[in-house]
């Protein structure tokens, strides 16, 4: 991972053109002191973001660039992905608002490989409009683990909370039959690594929540936390991994128990993002852990229902940059670490 110029790139990717996505990034960037930060880059076209602003009402300068290497620092950069001008339907999801979302995307995570951006910060996208022959995943994860290589994991974190999920996007009648005891593996290393990796946590406390109510009750209510997840937990703690659990979801978060760990690992989506998002919301960032490049994302969806009225909060999607510059810098340091850790200590010591 190289870094050339003086600002970080945020590569942007505009997600469902009738949601909030445009708007929230222009808000973000509507501060002149994000671009001391970092130079953003958005994949959509001057005509899209051009109808975006005068239709919030934002004055707002950009300059269009033709690719993402020729952006300039100091500027809010737009990438001329299309030259049409898509018809734009506040609050409905359409087939072509889902086209041009995946279009940005697509666009966005070639740049990313190309090292043309440092890191990717997705608006969000609805699932359903973007389905299409070319492009058949549930989401951004799934797609982002296919090109950037790596077993991704979804990481929902703020600096006091991180919530990863051993299961996703996954039906809840079918989340028993895809955990077993290799994906827990998987899934515990994905978060020990990105905790050193991407935060900077040298001994990281993980707990597991358990999949059944109160864990199965000893069997009592399904089997699967005593089969399947204490063995996996005992195996990786004799290693010297600080694994813990199954603990029981219900009390967990409630209990304050949660703040003595550095990252949870939830069963499945809900388990998880029913309480962070409680705790955190629109201030949580969703992070894609495991990839071979840095990719976030805000905690919130497409927002149809107050879409292109002015009224969406840009907390999330700034904390969203904030958080992957964050990350991107922690990882520079760990490959500096880790290439030569000798003179990394030398450098700290004088």
């Amino acid at each position: 991972m190289k870094k050339e110029s003086a600002n970080i790139r945020v590569g942007i990717s505009v997600g469902d053109l009738n949601g909030i996505g445009c708007e929230v990034i222009l808000k973000t960037f509507e501060d002149s002191r994000m671009l001391e930060l970092c130079t953003p880059i958005i994949f959509a076209s001057n005509k899209t973001i051009t109808q975006q602003k005068n239709d919030l009402g934002m004055d707002i300068t950009f300059n269009g660039v033709d690719q993402a290497a020729h952006a300039i620092d100091g500027k809010i950069n737009v990438v001329n992905v299309w030259k049409e001008t898509p018809n734009i339907q506040y609050g409905v999801s359409t087939p072509e608002a889902g086209k041009y979302a995946i279009r940005s995307l697509k666009a966005a995570v070639k740049a990313l490989k190309d090292e043309e951006i440092d890191l990717l910060v997705t608006a969000p996208i609805n699932k359903k409009n973007i389905q299409s022959d070319e492009f058949n995943f549930p989401g951004h994860t799934d797609y982002l683990a296919r090109e950037l290589g790596g077993e991704s994991l979804m990481f929902m974190v703020t600096d006091t909370l991180k919530v990863g999920l051993l299961t996703d996007h996954v039906a809840v009648k079918d989340v028993v039959s895809n955990i077993n005891r290799k994906l827990i593996r998987e899934k515990i290393e994905i978060i020990e690594k990105s905790l050193k990796m991407d935060f900077a946590i040298r001994r990281p406390r993980i707990a597991m929540l358990g999949i059944n109510p109160h864990s199965g009750d000893d069997g009592v209510i399904g089997k699967e936390d005593d089969e399947v997840l204490r063995p996996v937990i005992r195996e990786m703690a004799d290693k010297g991994r600080l694994i813990f659990g199954p603990y029981a979801a219900d009390s967990f978060f409630g209990s304050d128990t949660y703040k003595q760990f550095d990252a949870i690992l939830a069963a499945y989506h809900d388990q998880g993002l029913i309480p962070f998002k409680t705790l955190s919301f629109g201030m949580g960032v969703n992070f894609t852990a495991g990839l071979s490049r840095v990719r976030t994302s805000p905690d919130h969806g497409t927002a149809y229902e107050i879409a292109g009225k002015g009224k969406a909060d840009a907390g999330s999607f700034k904390e969203a940059v904030f958080k992957g510059i964050e990350i991107y810098r922690n990882r520079m340091e760990y490959e500096e670490i880790s290439r030569n850790p000798l003179k990394r200590q030398k450098v700290k010591a004088t």
